[in-house]
């Protein structure tokens, strides 16, 4: 019989918004059981949560330090393998730090950590603990974005040049913050609750990680324009970043919530000497490439023609959509394919282990820090942390 992974999840009950987004991801491919959680700091609601879900009383939580204490407890065989944290930016270090000192594997929601020197102290725990932590960096599970960066190592553009990448939503556009029932809009413009950055944080982190996976390339300096722009906001709704990355090759990010009207339509082009690439969100099962001297292809999801590695991340014939909630449970899916080859004593494939992990987490956290440092700065370059 195939044993499914013993997942507990810490954060996403009954109200918030990703930790069902993370339990439709984790159930879609069979690899997991969702068979304990802390849901909530309020215990009623980790509890209602927990009964919602099917889950046995005692193994629904009051605290994430009740839930590892309570796992430890259990015979190996029944105690779960995996902890997803779902959690507030300023939530996620403790209970990573606590499941991998505890032998548990982490799934973690992004961004990394609340600062740089917390992800630092977190990638130590990981390399000193042997475990494995993956970061939800969704769009990096695309498809077509893996068409993308495989066009680009194979060197199929040539050399690379200009890059731009740009994540607009409109959500923000107005004080939303202001009313107490909109939990969402309050953690994430709330210093306290978010870190340092608002909108470079929340979506201007995907972007540079989708910049950084599809082409390979290293971020080493930027120049950032960052604004609150609703008044009485007390993070950066809007910004705008120049980008200098590794090889000589120059970029632009664009990172806004208060685009009236936008959803969640994040675009990369990539260009190189022979030509370039157009992927989009909106329509995220098109891969354009843009030739210098030869007419535009339009590559498509699970095609004959498409790489090993969009192959391996699509799941349903060509010319039938895939989306969102696939992109993210490819993430679950190759962490998960990965922690059952090194248990049974085998290497993973490359497709197995192409997931974001800390390294990952690490240039982001550092990207966030480096764009308010450069915001707040009247010197035109920043150079990117050292991670």
């Amino acid at each position: 019989m195939y044993a499914k992974l013993r997942l507990a999840m810490i954060g996403g009950g009954q109200g918030a918004f990703i930790g069902g987004v993370h339990r439709l991801a984790a159930a879609l491919d069979g690899e997991y059981e969702l068979v304990a959680g802390a849901f909530s700091s309020r215990a009623a609601t980790s509890q209602a949560t927990g009964q919602a879900l099917g889950l046995a009383p005692a193994r629904v939580y009051d605290s994430y330090q009740d839930l590892i204490a309570g796992e430890l407890a259990l015979p190996v065989d029944e105690r779960v393998q995996v902890i997803s944290i779902v959690t507030p930016n300023h939530l996620h270090f403790a209970p990573a730090k606590l499941a991998l000192e505890n032998g548990f594997d982490v799934v973690l929601d992004k961004p990394l950590t609340f600062s740089l020197a917390e992800a630092r102290e977190l990638a130590h725990i990981v390399q000193t603990t042997g475990r494995r932590l993956v970061l939800t960096h969704t769009y990096t599970g695309y498809p077509m974005v893996k068409e993308a960066r495989a066009l680009v190592a194979a060197g199929a553009l040539g050399r690379l040049r200009k890059v731009y990448v740009e994540y607009p939503q409109g959500w923000l556009s107005t004080f939303v913050e202001g009313d107490a029932s909109n939990k969402q809009a309050g953690w994430r413009t709330d210093p306290a609750r978010s870190g340092l950055a608002g909108a470079m944080g929340d979506i201007g982190t995907h972007a540079f990680n989708l910049l950084e996976y599809v082409t390979g390339l290293r971020v080493e300096q930027l120049c950032a324009d960052i604004r609150a722009v609703v008044p009485g906001r007390q993070l950066d709704d809007d910004g705008a970043v120049l980008l200098q990355l590794s090889e000589g090759v120059s970029g632009v990010l664009i990172a806004t919530q208060v685009a009236a009207g936008e959803e969640n339509n994040l675009r990369l082009r990539v260009y190189g000497e022979l030509g370039g690439l157009d992927w989009q969100q909106a329509d995220n099962n098109t891969l354009l490439v843009k030739w210098l001297d030869q007419p535009t292809e339009i590559r498509r999801t699970n095609a004959p023609y498409t790489s090993a590695a969009a192959r391996h991340n699509a799941r349903i014939p060509s010319g039938h959509p895939e989306g969102y909630l696939e992109a993210f449970a490819n993430i679950y899916r190759n962490f998960a394919l990965t922690l059952r080859a090194e248990a049974a004593g085998q290497p993973p494939t490359a497709e197995m282990l192409d997931f974001p992990g800390i390294a990952e987490g690490l240039r982001g956290m550092a990207f966030i820090e480096a764009v308010v440092a450069s915001g707040q700065s009247d010197a035109k370059w920043t150079e990117f942390p050292a991670v």
